[in-house]
């Protein structure tokens, strides 16, 4: 089964998602009450499944640690979202971070490998995606309230699933940047429960058509541990400090 759900803009950013719950191995395998559903009972069972509203919205802070491989190339991936609307992604390699953040305000980043060791605030078009991510709950718990916007538009199948687990298994995202319409698939396995709520422990990521993915092999989730608001904010850049004349 296939759920849409369109966003509005969520304060200055506008984006479009589309996210399917794909929830059959084969169309065949529905019975007429499945086929009968509304996008909201089909929203409500993908919230139950994953250990119900009330736990979710009982992980005030959480931690992600994976894996990350793209063909040969080979890193550290580490999420931290903290309520309300705050994230901090870090990809890691041999010591060193790439970071992006959202404050619930600013979207900024650091880019070592490109260079720039000292913060820099992200346009609103490159933060979009972190905006996305910031909200820790994922788009479907209380999406009424957040101004999406969601419509069952029919069935899709994906070879070797459970079809009762409604669980996320293929999330499909457009998005604007600067004018172009780009899109991107994610796929979600290996449902593993931490603490009573179920998360996807292997994640692919691809744009729409390419053979290439990257891959997300999740090690540790971690719930409910400080973090700091300003882990969050962007950094004041230190002057550059020069040596005296003569030395």
């Amino acid at each position: 089964m296939k759920a849409e759900l369109r966003r509005t803009p969520f304060r200055e950013f506008a984006s479009v998602f589309r996210f399917f719950l794909l929830v059959s191995a084969a169309i065949g395998f529905f019975s007429s009450a499945a086929r009968a559903q509304t996008v909201d009972e089909v929203i409500a069972k993908n919230i139950q499944a994953k250990g119900g509203a009330d736990k979710l919205k009982s992980v005030r802070t959480i931690r992600t640690t994976a894996k990350f491989s793209q063909g040969p190339f080979r890193a550290e991936f580490r999420q931290e979202n903290k309520r309300a609307d705050k994230v901090r992604e870090e990809l890691i390699i041999q010591g060193l971070a790439q970071v992006q953040a959202y404050d619930g305000k600013t979207g900024w980043q650091i880019s070592p490998f490109g260079g720039r060791k000292d913060p820099e605030l992200l346009s609103q078009d490159d933060a979009k995606s972190l905006v996305v991510d910031a909200d820790i709950d994922g788009p479907l718990v209380d999406y009424k309230e957040k101004g999406h916007k969601a419509e069952l538009v029919g069935h899709d199948s994906m070879e070797g699933t459970d079809w009762d687990s409604y669980l996320e298994l293929k999330v499909e995202v457009q998005t604007t940047i600067r004018g172009a319409l780009q899109e991107s698939e994610l796929y979600y396995g290996d449902y593993e429960q931490v603490n009573g709520i179920y998360y996807p422990f292997a994640v692919e990521q691809a744009q729409k058509g390419s053979a290439s993915r990257a891959q997300f092999s999740v090690e540790k989730i971690e719930q409910n541990i400080p973090l700091e608001d300003a882990h969050f904010a962007m950094p004041v850049s230190k002057p550059e400090t020069k040596a005296p004349a003569g030395k």
